[in-house]
């Protein structure tokens, strides 16, 4: 067997291993399911039940208004739970004082991540079977009849979750811990100013600039198309792909650079 071979093969037994333990330490703690397919059942109670008090207005623009809320609800939940599976399983090193061991490890901080982010998907097909169930039994909305452009959105959400999580993980390996509420903060900032639920011309006029340069403004701009019956608008999901690359190559690189800061000057000391 070929050196290259030997080398593949252990970086895949290391992704697992990633992974597993993770999953191992959700399945124990049976309080952790609450953000992955609970909360996200409440959010599409209470989001779904304003978008149907605005269907009932009255009108074709109320009735798209209503699906765009709720399709908006099952997207946001994508980025959502594959950023914090990602991060989570970062700060669970932190705390359990596992990063300086795992730092003198054959494991490569890219194998940590794959492992990390494969995990998640567990978490995020968890979740996303949750409030998609729930959007079809309360309030009739089929993600399944939406076509099959939904799923590059839905792809694209998946890695900016991860190049959020990513980041998130640079800024802490800087500041120490107490800055973990980034996790959150951040997925909240973006979430208004994506314009999730409605198109960001709603925005006043000073905020659509920073809009305009997020990857998820043209993300969840496609899925409203999508999930109210206008045709697939590729060339948006062709933009959005260009910008969630460029911000996915930025988040790699900024969390590397942040890696060889933390070991060089001694900051792992901090979680010994």
């Amino acid at each position: 067997m070929s050196t290259d071979a030997v080398a593949g093969d252990g970086a895949l037994r290391r992704i697992a291993a990633v992974a597993v333990r993770h999953w191992f330490v959700t399945r124990r703690s049976p309080h952790r399911f609450l953000d992955i397919a609970v909360w996200p059942v409440f959010d599409m109670l209470l989001y779904g039940s304003i978008a149907m008090y605005v269907r009932q207005a009255g009108g074709d623009a109320a009735t798209r208004t209503a699906l765009s809320v709720v399709a908006g609800i099952v997207m946001w939940h994508v980025v959502y739970q594959s950023q914090i599976a990602v991060s989570s399983s970062f700060f669970e090193e932190i705390y359990a004082r596992q990063l300086p061991s795992l730092l003198t490890t054959p494991l490569r901080p890219v194998e940590w991540v794959a492992g990390a982010a494969v995990q998640g998907l567990v978490r995020v097909g968890v979740g996303i079977a949750a409030v998609t169930a729930a959007a079809a039994v309360l309030f009739g909305f089929d993600l399944t009849g939406t076509g099959g452009a939904i799923v590059p959105v839905m792809a694209l959400l998946l890695l900016t979750g991860w190049a959020i999580a990513l980041i998130v993980m640079g800024v802490v390996m800087f500041l120490g811990t107490g800055t973990e509420t980034l996790a959150f903060t951040l997925l909240f900032i973006m979430l208004p100013l994506s314009g999730a639920f409605y198109p960001v011309s709603v925005l006043p006029a000073w905020i659509q600039p920073v809009s305009a340069v997020l990857p998820t403004t043209y993300t969840f701009s496609a899925a409203r198309a999508v999930a109210t019956g206008d045709p697939a608008p590729w060339g948006e999901i062709g933009v959005a792909a260009l910008a969630t690359a460029a911000l996915m190559a930025a988040a790699f690189g900024f969390a590397a650079f942040a890696l060889r800061v933390f070991q060089r000057r001694g900051f792992v000391s901090r979680y010994q």
